[in-house]
């Protein structure tokens, strides 16, 4: 890190800290950030901040003196003004592909480390063709997906892999169950996703075009097929989500993951009748999704800044079950949670943050997967701040 980067008056700043998972992450940083660090609050209003601010400080009287940060996504010169006043940025707002192409432009050119909670695939590829290079000339790490999205599936791969032998073709399968409920702009961005299929679509073949491969070694991630899964105890259904793609870019980027890897993302599912309905149910919201009408309708029935209560979060679990083999070795591990979508993604994205501002790293700028860019340093940090990483059996 450069001397200009290390004299920056704050070492986090967390931007769209008064929304759903804003608040939340605000808050985990109140709790748990060590004695000294420079962190502020940012978002476009300020009456909001100082009442955020006052709540912090209702817990951790030490908040009252809180910075607070007035940046908008419609004023480039004020995220210009933000990116450069710090070592990281964190972001909670979204959907990212309609307010957080600016500041990621922003910290690629200032050298600034950027973290956000994004699960959307065009975003993210998008990002890489505008500003992955720039981002490697001045060494800031663009690290997306930092929350749900990707980091137990990245991570517990990671960990998976860690547990088989080394120099040999590896496989993996994760198997996903949560009881989570959705936020206003969790819900936002899924269906504005859901929408743009060819916009996706060519992001990624753009993307294509950029992206180097690794030399000598392979990495896939195909979807798979419906079946029911014995070594979990399930019904696995292929999820389209982001996290295979991230744990594909991990697996090229990481000698460790063998000459030849394979990944497949699966939700598991614990009854027929279940395992037989969520593929129309998604069907229907992706028909759904085609039409902006429709669309904006079921938008307007979560609006942003809604989400679950604290008991429904209270009561809320995930856990990624993973199954690896390779080398004659085969093992089973599992990632587990409290509420994945917001208590638990709020405690990956601060814990996230502070890795970057405070543990000694790789230098490599660009944009990195979380297991790139942090890899055992916030494995570490998660297992201590209360996400399980078990191996459960080794055959």
């Amino acid at each position: 890190m450069s001397s200009e980067t290390k004299e920056r008056p704050y070492d986090i700043v967390l931007f769209g800290a008064t929304g759903f998972v804003g608040v939340l992450t605000a808050e985990y940083l109140a709790a748990h950030a060590p004695e000294g660090l420079r962190w502020a609050v940012a978002g476009r209003d300020t009456g909001k901040l100082e009442r955020l601010r006052e709540r912090l400080a209702e817990r951790h009287p030490e908040c009252a003196k809180l910075p607070l940060v007035r940046a908008d996504v419609a004023d480039t010169a004020s995220l210009e003004e933000l990116a450069g006043s710090a070592r990281v940025v964190a972001s909670t707002v979204g959907p990212y592909l309609t307010y957080g192409q600016e500041l990621v432009a922003a910290c690629a050119d200032a050298g600034t480390d950027y973290v956000d909670l994004t699960g959307e695939p065009e975003f993210v590829d998008l990002m890489y063709v505008r500003h992955d290079a720039r981002a490697r000339v001045t060494g800031a790490r663009l690290v997306h997906t930092c929350g749900f999205d990707s980091v137990p599936h990245d991570l517990g791969v990671y960990f998976t892999v860690k547990q088989l032998p080394e120099g040999v073709p590896l496989r993996v399968d994760g198997f996903v169950h949560t009881t989570a409920r959705f936020s206003g702009g969790t819900f936002a961005s899924a269906l504005n996703q859901l929408g743009r299929g060819p916009q996706m679509a060519a992001a990624a073949k753009e993307r294509r075009r950029h992206e180097p491969r690794p030399a000598g070694r392979t990495a896939y991630a195909p979807p798979g097929t419906p079946r029911y899964a014995a070594e979990v105890g399930a019904w696995a259904l292929p999820l389209p989500t982001i996290d295979p793609r991230v744990v594909q870019r991990s697996a090229r980027a990481i000698d460790r993951y063998g000459p030849d890897f394979r990944y497949r993302h699966y939700a598991a599912v614990r009854t027929l009748p279940m395992a037989l309905g969520a593929p129309i149910a998604l069907g229907a919201l992706v028909a759904a999704a085609q039409l902006p009408p429709v669309r904006r309708f079921l938008s307007g029935r979560l609006k942003p800044g809604d989400g679950p209560s604290e008991a429904q979060r209270a009561a809320a679990r995930f856990s990624v079950r993973f199954v690896g083999e390779g080398g004659g070795r085969r093992v089973f591990t599992e990632v587990s949670g409290g509420d994945p979508g917001y208590d638990e993604t709020a405690k990956m994205l601060g814990e996230s943050a502070l890795c970057l501002a405070l543990d000694d790293l790789p230098a490599e700028g660009g944009q990195l997967t979380p297991a790139v860019a942090m890899g055992d340093a916030l494995l570490a940090r998660l297992d201590a701040a209360g996400l399980r990483f078990r191996v459960a059996a080794v055959r």
